[in-house]
């Protein structure tokens, strides 16, 4: 137990202080100024830098400061959620990694979780044709809950950590910022309407998942520009601060 339960050390705190700073300051200068989301960007690469704890922490820190500038509501525990579960997914699939391993760009790295996911968005849309449900548009619910499932399968299905490289860490961030981050948010919106509205229904959440689906489309492709333009590069000059200030990752 003393193994995962222990005293964070000072450079610790002030590390996951900093990276929710960088996270703060680069989702304000993303919502007001550039076409790329540098906030959720950041949260991933925290993840995969120093682990699904620090990740954690940064993306709900980084995102209940965020808010004092963007204004608090009910929406801001789920933000905190969501993008805390972004950054602890990252450490998770990305933990294991050398960076000083020889890394391919070659797509192969990542066809599998990427043939997951879109095979279940097959599926789903061959559920969409035989059981419409009154449904008008295949762009709705089943894109979330089809490709969560396709993820979490393509997770399993590769065993082996994935690499650190532009490609590796785009793809995975376009996928689980639309999936994840998307899919949550917009059940979010369904209960925040519903305190005021009273109205809490499927019918009402299948509405909220068509029309945010652009949005958190938008959403990814800026986040995973910022992660693909400087995920990786950002990745090694923190493993060099690791290495310079007594950083290390727990060991299993």
């Amino acid at each position: 137990m003393q193994r995962f339960i222990r005293k964070p050390r000072a450079r610790e705190v002030v590390m996951v202080a900093l990276l929710s700073a960088l996270t703060v300051v680069g989702n304000l200068i993303s919502v007001s100024l550039l076409p790329i989301q540098a906030g959720t960007g950041m949260v991933i690469i925290s993840g995969v830098a120093f682990g699904p704890a620090v990740g954690f922490l940064v993306g709900a820190l980084g995102r209940c400061i965020s808010n004092f500038f963007q204004g608090h509501g009910s929406w801001t525990i789920w933000q905190m959620m969501t993008w805390g579960l972004l950054g602890a997914v990252a450490g998770v699939v990305f933990n294991k990694i050398d960076l000083d391993k020889p890394k391919s760009r070659d797509f192969k790295v990542v066809a599998g979780p990427v043939v997951f996911v879109l095979f279940a968005e097959m599926v789903a849309y061959v559920s969409y044709v035989l059981f419409p449900m009154g449904e008008n548009t295949f762009w709705g619910w089943r894109l979330y809950v089809f490709g969560l499932f396709g993820l979490l399968l393509g997770m399993l299905f590769q065993r082996r950590q994935l690499p650190i490289d532009d490609i590796t860490l785009s793809v995975f961030t376009f996928f689980v910022v639309f999936i994840i981050y998307g899919g949550i948010m917009n059940i979010s919106t369904l209960f925040s309407r519903g305190i005021t509205s009273g109205e809490v229904s499927f019918e009402t959440l299948k509405g909220l998942y068509i029309t945010g689906a652009p949005f958190d489309l938008w959403h990814s492709v800026r986040a995973t520009i910022f992660v693909f333009l400087f995920g990786e590069k950002l990745i090694r000059k923190l493993e060099r601060v690791k290495i310079k200030y007594g950083f290390y990752r727990i060991r299993k």
